[in-house]
């Protein structure tokens, strides 16, 4: 049983695209989870931004623990931020979600209509995140 919430942070700390992913029934699952993801993420953002002035690379692993939780961090070139926040470790499956998602938003912020730092809504993004999500993660 694992589950991962995985948001993109745009430059004003606003949620630019979040996802969830879980082996778990949607029965079973609690309305609660959800939003104490979203706390977990939040609260991670300080400790996210100290960490990527300590190091050259763009996977920052897991860099904080709240509870059974832990978060993991991507920093784009751009400064955009992708946390994921996960109940089991999975390091080698979290690094190739997200160079894979870093790949699918560098496409989709190369689109003429798009404006950087604002909510992704397309269904092509969201189906990759979904097939990634199952590949990477939930395999």
């Amino acid at each position: 049983m694992s589950t991962y919430y995985f948001v993109i942070v745009g430059h004003n700390d606003n949620p630019i695209y979040e996802k969830e992913f879980s082996t778990v029934n949607k029965e079973f699952r609690k309305e609660d989870h959800r939003h104490l993801s979203q706390f977990i993420a939040h609260a991670a953002l300080d400790l996210v931004d100290e960490h990527k002035w300590k190091t050259a690379n763009m996977q920052l692993k897991s860099i904080d623990r709240f509870n059974q939780w832990f978060v993991s961090a991507f920093i784009t070139a751009s400064q955009i931020r992708f946390i994921i926040v996960h109940d089991n470790k999975n390091d080698e499956g979290i690094k190739s979600f997200f160079n894979e998602m870093y790949d699918t938003y560098i496409k989709h912020s190369m689109n003429a209509f798009y404006k950087i730092n604002t909510v992704i809504k397309s269904p092509m993004f969201e189906k990759k995140a979904e097939i990634f999500g199952r590949k990477f993660l939930l395999s």
